[in-house]
Order: structure tokens, then sequence, then C-alpha cells
């Protein structure tokens, strides 16, 4: 029987012979996959501390050490990979594949890193550090690189167009750095790109057709650049593009009809170029478009009916273009719309009533056009409007009742239009509304009850319209108002006791009305009023002393009322006091000599009253420089001689009064007088022998007891010689007191030509020698006003003979021209005309007064003067930027990035704290503007154009006429015309917020508030993303601004505290204001306290 056994098995010394030849072939696979792996990070981790070493920050990579691999490192990431990596079959390797640092503070370049050791590198993400230098060429070995990100560093020179090799990448960043240069073609192979961000850098030339073949492209911005030309018809081929930032660039010519071919398109911000022509009709082809805006621009023709398309629209902004025609009534469709802005255009018609159907509308700005018509009742559907402006326009009509139903609303401003009717009772039931703006229209009616609810109300402006009523009623308590004008209207009641709890307020003006009452004393609370008037009414009662409490106030106009009682002897302590109107009412009594303690005041009107008693001479001892009225009262006595120590004023009003006696002999000295009346009263003897009191008119002297004078004044001819005895006495007199003294002055004269000639003598040969010297081979020149043909000769040759194209700009005194002479060196020369001789003179003689005797590295140094019969000359050193206005102006102002900008404030506060408080006197510029302020080669600052310039002597009047230029002069200005050091600092502070803004802050000095964003106020030529330290100087600059601009001379900083700020500002928390884009002046603020 055969027997069935088990199969045979392998013996056992077979099985463990396989066994171990197996262990032995993985032992080698683990040893060669790890060698693979050890040799692939090794290298890779070389290249990474290599390029650490160079870092001027290597602290920050302290975890990057030999001692650990390069898979445990900040910011670095690792993978497993596939290779062959020198081995016949595919082994496992670790390799790094990201490499995510941003916004560490990295400080150095990319040129020693070796990108070549990278070559699985997917991700590099440098962004936000302080990275310099350019972009080597050799980054195109990562090859595998899909996403890209150096944004907001340091970097310069252009993009390289080896990045062309790098066709896996997705993302590709390189926006807020220095990068110039053209965008190179090879972008156009990167057909994998989904973004492509170069934003805020200096890249010139025109959009290369070829990335507008990148047809994945979801977001192209190239905003805040220099970049030129049109744009191609070819943006039409991204068809899956969903945001287009091209603004503020140099784009010129028509927009492309084919742009409605990205119907993908959900952001189109084209503004701030130089775009033309008309909005394509089609434009409601881009359905998806959520904000849309292309202001500042020069868009003509009309806003295009296919508009009604874009019902996805959120933002829509035409602002400051050249558009016409109306407002198509399609919009009303735009039912998502949250933001309208079609101000400073020509639109014309009615304001469609479809508004109302746009329910989530919150800012509405259709100011500055030509719209005419009613405001449609339909606003009264949008619930959500925070922000009405309808300044400017044709409309009229009343008030729309519904307009009630706005209860987010804070901004209404209807400012200038032809709008009538009354205010709905109820308009103002909710407390939003913070500011109220009705000004120069035609309401009437009174200013509802329902007003005093809106507790938060900051600006209220109804000057110039009808409006009646009891004012009191219309207002109570309100906490943030600031400003009132309620003038010139047909407003009755009293001024009531409630408004001394506005403490915040720093403007009240109700002049032109009929309100009656008294001055409650509550008003003395207002610690905060600058300006008070409230002239031309009923009012009645004494001044009430607690007015005196009112520190900061500069302007009070209480004329042409009904007051009585004497003038408050308190009135002494307004210390800040300026203007001082309190003629037409019934005050009685003597003017108190405490009012010279008013060291500020620059006029002083107290005609028409009943006041009494003799002038007090102490008037004298203020700086009046406008006017001083004190006409038609019961004065007795003479004419204090003290008044003549008033040489800046320009009124002098004495009439109908009862003075006796001469005029003053020291009249004479009153150089600035433009009028003057001493009629009605009982004067005699000699009228002043000045060309002015010579061609006085007759009237001013009419009615008094015994003037006379030459011809000129058309008066009586004063008494001969041998008119009598006693005249001949008399005359003996008049012959000792005028003749001795002119005789002694002629003496004077004769001394002092003498010295004088002797003195030129003797120096006559030395300056002949140096200026043969400077002129013909010295280093520079020097002073031209003795023997000066030669350099006047040259200066001639030089321009031939101020020819226009050596034109470099114009001062407030004259025109600047360009001067190289022969020995090669370039001076910028100043030449005033002498057409007003005397104007021009004075001028002339300041500059040179001001710029011999100061010796600053911001102020434009004076080299040399000459004077012709026909001409003046200055010679300065030649600034070769030119003026920072026309800098700021031009293409140029990208390359004054933030930290230049910051330096030039410092520069300018340098020089005018030089100007304030190292000279002596101290000088006042009083025409500090961007034109004034020049620029080196290396954009150093300096300080020039000096003709206006004004020296403080404590023992001389401050009051000048008015000098300066528009825009950036002190409102104080406005009222008087006293010259001081803070009318320098108003304007520096005017300056400083046009270097942050980019251009004249204009109309935003008055409209600053708490809500604004800090970012609204910087110049969008600048990138905004930027390193903490740049940040913290920005807005140190902002806050100086905010503080030189205050109305009230008094809280302005002087220049000393400001340059002592600016160079020891403390570090403000950076971590309370990031996001920077979304910090407020309120933040801003409160970051300071």
């Amino acid at each position: 029987m055969e027997s069935r056994l088990p199969p045979k098995s392998l013996p056992t010394t077979i099985q463990e012979s396989i066994l171990f030849s197996l262990l032995l072939l993985a032992i080698n696979a683990c040893y060669v996959v790890s060698m693979a792996k050890a040799s692939t990070i090794e290298s890779q981790g070389r290249a990474l501390l290599e390029w650490k070493a160079t870092l001027q920050t290597q602290q920050l990579l302290n975890t990057w050490t030999s001692e650990t691999s390069p898979c445990n490192w900040t910011g670095i990431t690792c993978r497993v990979v596939l290779t062959r990596r020198d081995h016949p079959h595919l082994i496992r390797a670790t390799t790094i594949t990201r490499i995510q640092l941003r916004e560490i503070g990295l400080e150095g370049t990319l040129e020693t890193l070796n990108f070549s050791a990278l070559p699985s590198l997917r991700v590099l993400n440098l962004g936000t550090n302080y990275l310099h230098g350019s972009i080597p060429p050799g980054i195109s070995a990562l090859s595998k690189l899909t996403r890209l990100d150096l944004s907001t560093n340091n970097l310069t020179g252009s993009i390289p167009m080896e990045f062309g090799h790098l066709t896996r990448l997705n993302f590709l960043w390189l926006y807020n750095n220095q990068i110039s240069g053209s965008i190179p073609h090879e972008i156009g192979h990167l057909v994998n790109l989904h973004e492509f961000d170069i934003a805020s850098n200096h890249v010139t030339g025109p959009i290369p057709l070829s990335l507008l073949n990148l047809t994945n492209l979801s977001t192209l911005n190239l905003y805040q650049n220099q970049i030129s030309g049109s744009i191609p018809h070819e943006i039409g081929n991204l068809v899956n593009l969903k945001e287009l930032y091209i603004f503020q660039n140099n784009i010129t010519g028509h927009l492309p009809p084919n742009i409605v071919n990205l119907t993908k398109l959900e952001t189109l911000f084209l503004f701030g170029n130089n775009i033309t022509g008309s909005l394509p009709s089609e434009i409601g082809k881009l359905a998806n478009l959520i904000n849309f805006e292309i202001s500042s621009a020069k868009i003509t023709g009309f806003i295009p009916p296919s508009i009604a398309n874009l019902t996805n629209l959120q933002i829509f902004s035409m602002e400051n273009n050249n558009m016409n025609g109306s407002i198509p009534p399609e919009i009303e469709n735009l039912i998502n719309l949250n933001d309208v802005d079609l101000s400073r255009n020509q639109i014309t018609g009615f304001i469609p009533h479809g508004f109302g159907n746009l329910t989530k509308l919150k800012y509405l700005l259709l100011f500055s056009n030509k719209l005419s018509g009613s405001i449609p009742p339909t606003f009264g559907n949008m619930e959500n409007l925070t922000d009405l402006r309808l300044f400017d326009n044709y409309l009229s009509g009343a008030l729309p009742y519904q307009l009630k139903n706005l209860t987010n609303l804070f901004r209404l401003d209807l400012l200038n239009n032809n709008l009538s009717g009354t205010l709905p009772p109820d308009f103002f039931q909710t407390g939003s509304l913070q500011y109220l703006i009705l000004g120069n229209n035609y309401f009437h009616g009174p200013i509802p009850k329902s007003l005093s609810n809106s507790t938060n109300l900051i600006r209220v402006r109804l000057e110039k319209n009808q409006f009646s009523g009891d004012v009191s009623e219309s207002f109570d308590i309100h906490p943030y108002l600031d400003y009132v004008d309620m003038s010139f209207n047909k407003l009755s009641g009293i001024i009531s006791p409630s408004w001394g709890e506005c403490l915040n307020l720093t403007s009240f003006r109700i002049t032109g009305n009929m309100i009656e009452g008294s001055i409650p004393s509550e008003i003395g609370r207002l610690s905060k009023l600058r300006i008070f008037d409230i002239s031309s009414n009923n009012l009645v009662g004494e001044i009430p002393r607690e007015l005196s409490r009112l520190s900061h106030v500069f302007y009070v106009n209480m004329s042409n009322n009904h007051f009585s009682g004497t003038i408050p002897q308190e009135f002494g302590d307004l210390s800040s006091l300026q203007v001082l109107d309190l003629s037409g009412n019934n005050l009685s009594g003597k003017i108190p000599m405490e009012l010279e303690n008013c060291l500020d005041l620059s006029s002083l009107k107290l005609g028409s009253n009943n006041l009494s008693g003799n002038i007090p001479f102490q008037l004298g001892n203020l700086k009046l420089n406008d006017d001083l009225d004190l006409s038609d009262n019961l004065f007795t006595g003479e004419i204090p001689p003290q008044l003549g120590k008033l040489t800046q004023l320009q009124v002098l009003n004495l009439s109908q009064n009862q003075l006796v006696g001469l005029i003053p002999s020291s009249f004479q000295y009153m150089s600035s007088l433009t009028s003057i009346d001493l009629s009605y009263n009982s004067l005699e003897g000699p009228v002043p022998d000045t060309k002015f009191f010579q061609t006085a008119p007759i009237a001013s002297f009419m009615h008094n007891k015994g003037l006379c004078g030459s011809q000129g004044h058309n008066l009586p001819p004063c008494l001969s010689l041998s008119s009598s005895r006693e005249d001949t006495k008399k005359n003996h007199k008049v012959i000792f007191l005028v003749v001795i003294p002119i005789i002694c002055v002629l003496f004077l004269l004769c001394l002092m030509l003498g010295v004088t000639l002797l003195y030129y003598k003797r120096r006559k040969g030395r300056i002949h020698e140096s200026n043969d010297q400077i002129l013909h081979g010295g280093a520079i020149f020097s002073i031209w006003n003795f023997d000066g043909k030669e350099a006047y000769k040259e200066i001639i040759e030089a321009t031939e003979n101020f020819g226009e194209k050596y034109r470099i700009g114009a001062g407030s005194c004259g025109t600047v021209y360009k001067v190289i002479l022969s020995s090669g060196e370039t001076f910028a020369v100043k030449k005033i005309d002498k057409i007003e001789k005397q104007v021009d003179e004075q001028a002339f003689r300041n500059e040179i007064q001001a710029l011999t005797q100061i010796r600053h590295r911001n102020i434009v140094r004076l080299y040399g003067f000459c004077s012709t019969n026909e001409y003046n000359f200055l010679a300065y050193e030649y600034m070769d930027r030119g003026s920072l206005g026309a800098v700021l102006r031009s293409k140029e102002a990208v390359e004054l990035d933030w930290i230049k900008r910051v330096n030039i404030v410092k520069d300018i506060a340098e020089a005018l704290s030089y100007l304030h408080h190292n000279c002596a006197p101290p000088i006042v510029h009083r025409d500090i503007t961007s034109n004034n302020i020049l620029l080196d080669e290396e954009f150093k600052a300096c300080l020039s154009d000096f003709g206006i310039a004004k020296h403080l002597n404590p023992n001389s009047s401050h009051w000048s006429m008015l000098a300066g230029t528009y825009g950036y002069m002190a409102p104080e200005l406005a009222y008087i015309m006293r010259v001081t050091e803070k009318c320098d600092v108003y304007s520096f502070g005017v300056v400083a917020l046009e270097l942050m803004h980019g251009n004249h802050p204009g109309d935003l000095i008055n409209n600053l508030s708490l809500s604004m964003l800090v970012k609204d106020i910087l110049d969008p030529r600048l990138p905004l993303h930027m390193a903490d330290q740049v940040i913290n100087q920005i807005l140190a600059v902002i806050l100086i601004a905010m503080q030189c601009i205050d109305t009230d001379p008094q809280s302005r900083p002087t220049m000393e505290q400001l340059s002592q700020s600016l160079s020891s500002s403390k570090p403000l928390p950076i971590s309370n204001i990031r996001p920077f884009y979304a910090l407020t002046f309120a933040h801003l603020v409160d970051l300071q306290t």
C-alpha cells in the first residue's frame, strides 16, 4: 500500500540562506536611501545656511543650524519624493518643498541664495520683510515653483526675463517694492499663472501684448506704477479675469470696446489715469461686475443705459471726470449698490426717482454737477443711506417729507443750491446726524424742534436762508458740536443758556437775525470757543464779565445790538483776542485800560456808542494793524500822541467826538494808513505834512475848529509869519520846532555820508580784487553789492538776456532763472523787476537782510546780489530737483517714498525752528508753500523765497499787509493781519499734509473727522504696505500736522517743539494699529494719548 507523505520542504540551511540574502538586500537598500536622503537634505541645508550667513538679521533664524535637520527649521516644509539620485532605480528621498518666512523681519539680499540647490521647491514666500537688491536671474532654476511671493520688500532692479522659465507658476506677487523697468515679454510664457501682482512699484512702459495671452489669469494687479500707453485691444482675451487693477498709472487712450468680453470680471479699478473717450455702450455685458471705479480720469460722454444689466454692482464711482448727459433711469435696476459717486462732473438733468429702489445704498455723492429739479421723494426708501451730498448744483423745490425715514444718515450736505420750503417738523427724530449743511439756499420757516434730538451733531451750517422762529427751541445740549453758523436768517428767540453745555464748540455765528434777550453768563463756559459772532441782532443788557473766561477766543463781534453798561475790564484777560467789535450799541463809560493786555488785538471797533472820557494812551501800546474805530462817541480831551506808535494801522476813525487840540505830529509816522477820519471834532492846527495826509479827502477833516494845511490838503492855509505878533511868536516856535531838527538831521546825514565814503574808498580795492578772483576763477560767488558790473554782464550772457528757456520758476517777488557761468558753476538767479519800485525794493532788501544773517543746512544759501536801474538780482545755490510742489505734481513723485517725505518734513521743521528760535530778532517766513521748498539731488529740502519775510522785532508792531499764498495762510489772517510764528506753523502743517497726501489737501483740512480713515489722506501713488518703523513716522507726521492746522494759533505747537518731536518721536503701539488700512483718526488720536 502506497503511503501518502507530505511534500518535502527546503532544507533549513537553504531557508536561512535565502533569509540572510534578503536581509542584506534590505540593509543595502536602506543604506542607499539613507545616503541619498542625507545627500539631498545636506546640500539644501548647506545652501540655506550660506544664505543665512549673509543676512543682517540672522538671529531671526536661530533654529537654522547644522546640528538639526532642515525639515525642523523655522519656515521650512519637507516632503518625501521619489527620485533616482545616482541610483538605477527609483528611491524615496526627503527634500524641501516650501520656504515660508513671511513678515519676520529678514534683512538682506537674494543674490547669495543658491536656487539650483532647491530643485523641488514649490512655494517661496518671503513677503513683508526688508529684502533689498535685485531679483537674481538664477531664480529660474526653481522649475517646479508654483507660488512666489516677494511682496512688500525693498527690492530694486527690473523683473527678470528669466521668470519666463517658471512655467508652473500659479501666483507671482511682487507688489510694494521699488522695482523699475518694463514688464518683460517673457511673462507671456507663464501659461499657468492665475495671479500677477506688481502693484506699487516703479514699473514703466506699456502693457506687453504677451501678458494678455495668459488666459488662466484671474487677477491682474498693475496699480500705482508708471505704466503708460493705452489698454491693448487684446485685453478681451483674458476671459477668466475676475479682478483688474490698473489705477494710478499713466494710461492714456480710450477704453477698448472688447473689455466687455471679460464677462467674469468682478472688480474694475482704472481711476487716476488719463483715459479719455466714453464708456463702452455695451458695458452692461460685464454682468458679474461688483466694483467699478474710473474716477479722476478724463472720461467724457454719458452713462450708457446698458448699465442696467450690472445688477451685482456694489461700488460705482465716476467722480472727477468730464461726463455729461443725465443719470440714466435704468440705474434703478442696480439694487445691490452700496456706494455711488458721480461728483465733480458736468451731469445735467433731474435726479432719477429710481434711486429709491436702491435700498442698500449707503453713500450717494452727486455734488458739483449741474443737476436741476427737486430731490425725489423716493429717497426716503433708502433707509441704509448714511452720506448724502448734493451741494453745488441747481436743485430747487422743497425737501421731501420722506427724508425723515433716513434714520442712519450722518451727513446731509445741500449747500449752494436753490432749495426752498420748510423743513419737515419730525425731520430729525433720530440721533445719527453729525453734519447738517443747508447753507445758501432759500429755506424758510422754523428750524424743526426735532433737531434737538440730534445729540451727535458736529457741524451745523444754516447760514444765508430765510429760517424764522424761536431758535432756542431747536437746539439742546450737543456735546460733540464744534461749529454752528445760522447767520443771515430771520431767527428770533434768545440765546439759550444750554449753549453753555456744548463744551466742544469752537465757532458760534448767529449774525444778521432778530435774536433778543441778553447773553447768558453760561457762554463763558465754552473754553474752546474761538469765534463768537452775534452781531446785528436785538440783544440787550450788559455784556457779561464771564466772557473773559473764553481763553481761546480770537474773534468777538457783538456790534449793532442794544447792549448797555460798560465794557468789562475783565476783557483784558482775553489773551488770544485779535478782533473786538462792539460798535453800534449803547455802551457807556470809559474804555478800560486793561485792554492793553490784549497783546494780539489787531482790530478794535467801538464806534457808535456813548463812551466818554479821554482816549486811553495805552491803546498806542497795542499792535493794531487793521482798524481802530472810536467814532460817534463822547470822547473828550486831546488825541494821545501815543497813537502815532501804531505804525501798521490801516484804518483810523475818531470822527464825531468832542476831541480838541492838535493832530499829534507823531501821526506822520503812521505809514500804513489807508483811511483816516477826524471830522466833526474841535481839532485845530496843521494837518501833518505827509503824502497820505496831503491826498486824504477833505471830508476826513471837515467840521473841526480850525485845521489848516497846504493846498494839497484842500484846507485853509496856515497863517503866515506877518499876520500878527501872536502869530509871529507861534510861527517862531514852529520854525524852532521844525527847522532846527531838519538842520540836525542834515548834519547827521552829511556825517554818515562822509564816514560811508571813507569806508567804501578803503574797501574798494579789496572788493575789486575779490570780485575779479571770484568771477573769473574763484570757487563760489561773493556778495555782489559792490562793483557787480562783470557779474551782471555774465548773467545777461549766460541767460541770453533772460530767455524763457532758462526760466525755472517764479517766487512771490520775482522770476527765477538757471544760470551757468563761464566757470562752470550753476546758480539760481532771481530777477526782480523794478516796476513797482517801493514794493520790490522792500522785498529785495527783506530777502538780503534775511539770508545774509542766517546759515542753516536747510535754508537756501545766498551767494550774491546785484542791483541795476532796471532789475535787482539775488543769486542762490542751484537745487537740482526744483521745488517740492513741482516734484509732487510730476511723475517724479513716486521717487519720493515715505521715508524721503518724512525727512523733508524734518528738514523744513529744523529750518523754521532755526528762524523762529535761533535768530534775533526771530524771522517769520510768511509764505511756506511746497513751491518755496527746494530739493537737491538727494532730496534734501531747503527753504527759499524770503521776499515777504518779516523780522519780529519786540519793539515794533508785527502787523502787516496780507501776504502769503492762498491755501497755506493761517485762517486767523481772514480776521486779523498780525504776523506771528504761528502763521508759519500753520503753513508748515499744510505742507506736511500735502507731502502725505500727494497734492494740496484743499477742503480736506476743513473736513477732517475722527471717523475718516488715515489711508484716505495718504498718497495713493505710494504703497501702503510698509515696515512698522515707517508707519510710526508717517503717523507721527500726520499727528503733528493736525496740531499745526488747529484754527486756534495758541493751540499750535512751536517749531522748536515740532522739530524735537519729529527727531525723537516715540513709537506708537504697532500691534494696535493693524490692519493699517482700517485705522481711523479717532484710533490714531487714542494711540497718541
